[in-house]
């Protein structure tokens, strides 16, 4: 199924559509009601205005490089994560790399803790919104009391005329540990099984682009035996296994960054869009350049201690061709 392209340089109606782990986009406002405290300019990492815009400046760079290898365009598509609210990703579509390329955002605020959002980025002049809706996840912590966490963001439009639907999700963290947080993950693929019957119920051949952090591998049972069933494809399982991954733990490198495709994307027919080719964006630019964190994502903060980098995650694209 894996499909490569035989020629080099870029092709005619070829489309990215991205993902990309963000990292901490806050503003350096304090929001009263969520745990931003940190990234404000009194907060713990002293978090000022120069050093927003130096990261959004960044991550516009990022975006607007992804897939443009083999495609004519920017992405067509990018879901986020990590994004405080509305007002940063407004300050992102506008910057320097991005504001020619009119980006309009599907944004809603989610009930997490530190504030933190999905999100999707669309290029509105190869992507036709047509519809948005969240989903709430709900966990439960100690003593059952509810815990917190990201909706999955539910997007449907017309990619170059053709209907798909996209889910965007960033599951519960393994910062409690792997075994012990397993749970979440699971019921956060549930949840996004739950959103795909009801798509199809709609449209019993739907298009559909499952794409997010999903805090495990494309090999934990999470995604390999709750969420890809046998509709549904996973490109990345293919890179994990050939050493790529997106983010660095303690020395092991992780794929938890996806983008998962229904298999009708392998379908060839006419003034359709089908899946050609899976990749990280791991340029050398993203990568820390000596130390003992050398090769890893190059990140805005290690702990305290200010960087100046992009993201702990690297992005994730893939390219669809329209025949």
């Amino acid at each position: 199924m894996f499909s490569y392209f035989k020629s080099s340089g870029k092709i005619s109606q070829v489309y990215t559509i991205a993902f990309y782990n963000l990292e901490n986009l806050f503003d350096t406002k304090n929001d009263p009601n969520t745990l931003d405290d940190d990234f404000t300019p009194k907060g713990k990492k002293n978090w000022n205005n120069y050093r927003y815009k130096n990261k959004i400046r960044k991550l516009g760079n990022v975006i607007a490089q992804l897939g443009t290898e083999r495609s004519f365009h920017a992405p067509a598509i990018v879901g986020v994560v990590e994004v405080e609210n509305l007002s940063v990703l407004n300050d992102l579509v506008v910057s320097k790399n991005l504001k020619n390329h009119n980006y309009g955002i599907v944004h809603y605020d989610s009930p997490d803790e530190r504030g933190i959002d999905v999100a999707l980025l669309y290029k509105k002049e190869l992507f036709e919104l047509l519809h948005s809706e969240t989903f709430p996840l709900y966990l439960e912590g100690k003593r059952g009391v509810r815990d917190y966490t990201r909706d999955v963001l539910l997007v449907k439009g017309n990619l170059n005329g053709e209907l798909v639907y996209v889910l965007v999700n960033h599951w519960p963290s393994r910062r409690s540990g792997e075994d012990l947080t397993e749970a979440k993950r699971i019921k956060a693929a549930e949840l996004v099984v739950s959103i795909v019957e009801k798509i199809t119920t709609e449209s019993d051949n739907a298009k559909i682009i499952i794409m997010g952090d999903f805090n495990d591998n494309p090999s934990n049972i999470s995604v390999k035996k709750h969420l890809v069933n046998d509709t549904f494809y996973n490109p990345m399982e293919r890179l994990i296994n050939t050493g790529n991954g997106t983010l660095n733990h303690q020395k092991t490198w992780h794929l938890f960054d996806q983008i998962i495709f229904s298999k009708n994307f392998f379908n060839i027919e006419e003034k359709k869009h089908s899946f050609k080719y899976a990749e990280v964006f791991d340029k050398h630019f993203l990568k820390e350049w000596n130390g003992k964190y050398k090769g890893n994502p190059f990140r805005t903060y290690i702990g305290k201690w200010y960087q100046g980098g992009f993201s702990d995650h690297f992005p994730v694209y893939v390219y669809l061709k329209r025949n």
